[in-house]
C-alpha cells in the first residue's frame, strides 16, 4: 500500500524511497481488526445465547412484533421494518430469519404463503404475507419486568440482552451459524420431549435426549455424542415398496433436504448408472410423495438400498452445540443445555413470583391503608390545613394509632395517594367488598408465598400445563432406528462389462474386442489369478495390465467366504503336484499374492471357481514314465479341506502330471446358509445377530406376517427390506398349516380360517378382507391351536367359549374368508394352549439346529420363528 501521508498505526514499519512515497505494513492493523471482526460476528450474528437460544437477529425480530402486538396480524414487511430499529444488518437478514422461524411453527403465527420446507418453495414477498406472535410465545417468552435491557445501536431505543424464555427454546428450534473460525450447528428437538426431559431432571431423574426433524424420516443415533463435536446423525428417507414391487415411494426427506434436492440426486445416480430407474413422479403437497419407477428385472430391495448409498435419501449430519455465554463462546452437550435451561426456568418463574408477591403485598397495604382511611374518617383532618406539609403531618398523626396493623412503614408517597382519593369514591365505599378483596389479596400472597417455597414443584407444574397447552399436535415425526452400514459395492447396479485379453494380460470395461467375463460397476474390485500362480485383487478400470498369461478373472467381494477356489499347481522346486481349496477373503488392494508356494517355474495345472463351495470330481493324466502303473486317477475336491489362501495344499502325485479334467461337477461342501433377523434393523444378516430363522439352500424362502392382515414369501438375500409392522417371521415350511383369526370389516364378524402359506414371489397378498375397519387378530402356526372368545355388550354374560381350530374348520386356500366364529357380540378373542402339543422335530429342517432348553418352552412358536409383539 502506497500514501502520501504516512499512517501512525502501531506495529507500522516505515521505508521512505527516493521518490517520496511511504511504504506501510499492515501488520498492526490485522493484530486488532481481525480479531475485533471475528468476535462481532461471534456474538452479534451467527451464534445463539445459552440462556433465550435466540441470535440476535431473531431476539430483535421477536421483541419487535412484541411491541407491536395487538392480538392482530401485521404485514411481514411492517415487522422487518419495525426491527430495523433495532438491528444495522438490512431488511433481507431480518426477512430471512423471519421466515425461518414461521415455518418452524412455534413461535411466529403466520397467514400467508410462507413457502414449504419440503418443496423448497420461497415465502411470498414480504407485503403480501402476515404474522403475529403465538399464543406459545406469548406466555413464555415476554415479561418486561424481569428483561436486562441495553441501548440499540444507535441509542435511541432499548432493547433486551436476553428474553426470559422458560423452555429450552434452542433445542426445540435448533440453529446453524458460521462465524470466523467458529460454527454453531443444534439439530431440533421433540417439544414434549425436551419438557418431559426437563420436569425428569428438576425431579432428579435421568434423561436421554435425540433429535426430532420437522420433515420426519428414520434416524440413526447410535453417534450422536450428546451433540457435541465429534458426532453424527444419520438420516434416511422413508422407503416402500408398491404392491407391484415396480414402484418405489419415498414419504420422508432428510432434514436440510427438499424433494427436488432429493430427486436431482436421484437423477444423478441414475445418469451415472448406479441406480436403474425409469421415471420419477413427484406428487409432494402438504406430505411429502415420490414415486420411483423402477426399469425391468430391478430388485426393488437392492435399489432401496442404492438410494440410500448413492443419493441424498440418506445423508450424515454432524452436530456442534455452540452457544454463548458471558460473552464467550462455549461447547456444551444437549443433556447439559436442557439442564441449563430448566435451571434458569426455575430462577425466571422465581423472580417473576418474587415481582408477584411484592406487588401482591403493596396492592394489600394501600388497600388496607385506604380501608383505615375512610372508615375512620380520617380525611376530614385536614380540612383546617392551609399547606401541603400540614395535610402530610396531619394524616400521618391521624394513622398512628393504626400503623401496627400494618405490615410496612408508611411514606410520604403512600399518604400523597391517599389525598389522591376522590369524593366520590369515599362515599361509595363498601366495607364488606374491601373486606373481602383484602382477603382474596392475603390468599393470593400465601399462595404466591408457598410457591416460592416450592418453586421447582411450581416449575415442573408450568411445564406441565405448556405441554398440555401446546402439546398436542406436536408428537415424534422422526423415528429412531438402527442402520446397517451398506456395502456400496453390494447395491451398485452393474452398470459396466469387463473383458479380459488373457495372452496379453489386459483386463478392463474399454477392451470391448476381447473376451466378455461379467458384467460389473465401476466401484467394483476383480480378483485376476495368472498361470504361474499370483494372483491380484484390483480396482476396475478401462484397461489395466496384470500380467500375461491370465487364466480366472472375475468380481471379487471382501469377506466372501463361500466363494471356494479349487486348484493343482506344480510347485518349481520339488515338481510335486499341490492339491488345494482356499478362500480369498481380505487382501491388500494392489499387492500381489501368490497361491503356490512362490518357487520359480511353479505353474497351475487346474483351477475352478465354486460360488457355494462345489467340489468336483477330476481325473488326472500322468506323463508316462517306466514303473508307473498307474496313468490315470480320479481325485474327489470333496475329500480336500479347506483352508487359508496361504496353506501349501496336499500332495496330489508326485509324478509329472500331463493333464487333469474335470470328471463330474460336485455339490456345495458348505451346506446351507445360516440366516438370522435382526429386528432393530429388519434385515437379514449371517453374523448372529438376532434370532435365528434356520438354515437355508437352494430354492428355501423365508415367510412373514404383518400386522396389517399381509403376507409374503422371498428368498433369503441379505439385501432384503421388510416392513415395520412384522407379526411373524420364519423360514418357509410346505407342511405348517397357519391359523388366521381375523374381524371382518364388512361382515362385522370373527372369522377363522386355516392355511398353508403359498409363495408368492415376493408381493405382498391379503389374508383379511379389504374393508377398511378389518383387521387381524391373530396368526398361530401351532397344528392344534386353541383360541377362547370372550363375549361383550348384550352377550357380556354368556360364558367364555373355546374353539379348537383343527376340528372347527378345514384347510382352505389364504385368500379364504373362512368360518365365523360366533354370532354373538365379541370383546376379544385369544389364543390359549393348544389342544395338544406339537413335535418341534415334525416340520423342522434335517439340518436346522433344535434347542431343547427350558427356555424356549412357552415360547408359543417353533424355534425358527419369531413372533414380534
Amino acid at each position: 500500500m502506497d500514501e502520501k501521508i504516512p499512517s501512525n498505526g502501531e506495529g507500522e514499519n516505515k521505508d521512505i524511497p527516493q521518490d517520496g512515497m511511504v511504504s506501510t505494513k499492515l501488520t498492526g492493523m490485522y493484530e486488532t481488526w481481525f480479531l475485533d471482526y471475528a468476535s462481532y460476528v461471534i456474538l452479534e450474528r451467527a451464534v445463539p445465547h445459552l440462556h433465550d437460544g435466540l441470535k440476535p437477529v431473531q431476539r430483535r425480530i421477536l421483541h419487535s412484533m412484541r411491541r407491536m402486538e395487538d392480538g392482530r396480524y401485521n404485514k411481514v414487511a411492517n415487522i422487518i421494518g419495525n426491527t430495523m430499529q433495532f438491528h444495522p444488518h438490512g431488511d433481507a437478514s431480518i426477512g430471512e430469519a423471519l421466515v425461518g422461524m414461521g415455518q418452524k411453527d412455534l413461535l411466529v403465527d403466520t397467514q400467508g404463503n410462507w413457502g414449504n420446507q419440503l418443496t423448497g418453495d420461497s415465502a411470498a414477498a414480504p407485503r403480501y404475507i402476515e404474522a403475529r406472535l403465538s399464543k406459545f410465545a406469548l406466555d413464555v417468552v415476554f415479561n418486561p419486568k424481569i428483561t436486562e435491557w441495553k441501548l440499540s445501536y444507535d441509542g435511541r431505543n432499548e432493547e433486551p440482552i436476553t428474553l426470559p424464555v422458560k423452555f429450552p427454546l434452542l433445542l426445540a428450534q435448533g440453529v446453524e451459524g458460521i462465524a470466523v473460525g467458529l460454527a454453531a450447528k443444534i439439530l431440533p428437538h421433540n417439544f414434549n420431549e425436551l419438557i418431559d426431559a426437563s420436569i425428569d431432571y428438576l425431579k432428579g431423574k435421568s434423561f436421554t435426549l435425540y433429535p426430532d426433524f420437522p420433515t420426519g424420516g428414520l434416524i440413526d443415533v447410535s453417534r450422536y455424542n450428546n451433540g457435541l463435536r465429534g458426532g453424527a446423525v444419520r438420516i434416511r428417507s422413508k422407503i416402500t415398496k408398491e404392491e407391484d414391487n415396480r414402484t418405489l415411494r419415498i414419504t420422508d426427506i432428510p432434514y436440510g433436504r427438499t424433494t427436488e434436492s432429493v430427486i436431482d440426486s436421484i437423477l444423478r445416480a441414475n445418469e451415472k448408472g448406479k441406480i436403474k430407474v425409469k421415471k420419477i413422479d413427484d406428487n409432494t403437497a402438504e406430505h411429502v410423495e415420490i414415486l420411483v419407477h423402477l426399469a425391468a428385472n430391478t430388485s426393488p430391495d437392492k435399489t432401496i438400498d442404492a438410494l440410500y448409498a448413492f443419493t441424498d435419501c440418506e445423508i450424515s449430519i454432524s452436530p456442534n452445540c455452540t452457544v454463548i455465554d458471558k460473552d464467550r463462546p462455549k461447547f456444551l452437550g444437549v443433556e447439559e443445555l436442557l439442564k441449563v435451561s430448566a435451571d434458569h426456568s426455575v430462577d425466571l418463574l422465581k423472580r417473576e413470583l418474587q415481582i408477584k408477591l411484592n406487588e401482591l403485598e403493596e396492592a394489600w397495604h394501600m388497600s388496607s391503608l385506604e380501608k383505615i382511611f375512610i372508615e375512620n374518617r380520617l380525611y376530614l383532618l385536614i380540612e383546617d390545613c392551609e399547606t401541603w406539609e400540614a395535610i402530610i403531618e396531619t394524616i400521618d398523626k391521624g394513622l398512628e394509632p393504626y400503623k401496627k396493623l400494618l405490615k410496612r412503614k408508611i411514606t410520604e408517597e403512600d399518604i400523597t395517594k391517599l389525598t389522591e382519593i376522590k369524593i366520590k369514591r369515599i362515599s361509595k365505599y363498601d366495607t364488606k367488598k374491601a373486606d373481602e378483596h383484602i382477603k382474596g389479596l392475603e390468599a393470593e400472597i400465601e399462595k404466591t408465598k408457598d410457591n416460592l417455597n416450592k418453586i421447582v414443584e411450581y416449575t415442573i407444574n408450568f411445564y406441565k400445563t405448556i405441554k398440555k397447552k401446546y402439546g398436542k399436535g406436536r408428537e415424534r415425526k422422526s423415528e429412531i432406528r438402527s442402520f446397517e452400514n451398506i456395502d456400496a459395492a453390494k447395491v451398485v447396479v452393474a452398470n459396466e462389462k469387463l473383458y479380459v485379453n488373457r495372452s496379453e494380460g489386459f483386463v478392463g470395461t474399454a477392451l470391448k474386442k476381447e473376451e466378455y467375463v461379467c458384467d460389473c460397476s465401476d466401484i467394483d474390485d476383480i480378483i485376476v489369478f495368472l498361470r504361474d500362480g499370483r494372483y491380484i485383487v484390483t480396482k476396475v478400470a478401462n484397461k489395466a495390465f496384470i500380467g500375461k498369461d491370465i487364466i480366472h478373472v472375475a468380481v471379487w467381494k471382501k469377506n466372501d467366504s463361500r466363494t471356494i477356489y479349487n486348484t493343482v499347481y506344480r510347485d518349481g522346486k520339488s515338481g510335486r503336484a499341490m492339491i488345494k481349496r482356499f478362500a480369498v477373503k481380505s487382501v491388500t488392494r494392489d499387492r500381489e499374492y501368490n497361491l503356490t508356494k512362490g518357487t520359480p517355474y511353479s505353474r497351475v495345472l487346474y483351477f475352478t471357481e465354486n460360488p457355494n463351495g462345489e467340489a468336483e470330481v477330476i481325473k488326472v493324466y500322468l506323463k508316462p514314465k517306466p514303473r508307473i502303473k498307474k496313468l490315470i486317477f480320479e481325485t474327489d475336491f470333496s475329500e480336500i479341506a479347506i483352508k487359508g489362501r496361504q496353506s501349501q495344499g496336499n500332495i496330489l502325485t508326485r509324478h509329472d502330471v500331463h493333464k487333469i479334467v474335470m470328471k463330474e461337477k460336485g455339490t456345495s461342501t458348505l451346506g446351507g446358509r445360516k440366516i438370522w433377523f435382526d429386528k432393530t434393523i429388519l434385515r437379514l444378516n449371517t453374523d448372529g445377530n438376532g434370532d435365528y430363522l434356520g438354515e437355508f439352500k437352494g430354492d428355501d424362502k423365508i415367510v412373514v406376517f404383518y400386522k396389517s392382515g399381509l403376507f409374503a414369501t422371498t428368498n433369503y438375500d441379505l439385501t432384503n427390506h421388510y416392513e415395520e409392522d412384522i407379526l411373524r417371521i420364519e423360514k418357509m415350511n410346505d407342511d405348517v398349516v397357519y391359523t388366521c383369526v381375523h374381524y371382518d370389516g364388512e361382515q362385522k364378524y370373527y372369522y377363522i380360517k386355516r392355511f398353508k402359506a403359498e409363495d408368492t414371489g415376493g408381493k405382498l397378498m391379503p389374508i383379511i378382507g379389504e374393508h377398511k375397519n378389518s383387521r387381524l387378530i391373530t396368526i398361530s402356526p401351532w397344528q392344534y391351536p386353541q383360541f377362547e372368545i370372550e363375549f361383550g355388550g348384550k352377550h357380556a354374560r354368556r360364558d367364555n367359549e373355546l374353539i379348537d381350530a383343527s376340528e372347527f374348520i378345514a384347510i382352505k386356500g389364504a385368500k379364504a374368508r373362512g368360518k365365523r366364529l360366533t354370532s354373538y357380540e365379541v370383546k376379544k378373542v385369544t389364543e390359549t394352549e393348544p389342544v395338544k402339543p406339537d413335535d418341534p422335530l415334525e416340520n423342522a429342517d434335517e439340518n436346522d439346529d433344535i434347542d431343547n432348553s427350558d427356555d424356549n418352552e412357552d415360547d408359543g412358536i417353533q424355534q425358527m420363528s419369531i413372533n414380534i409383539e
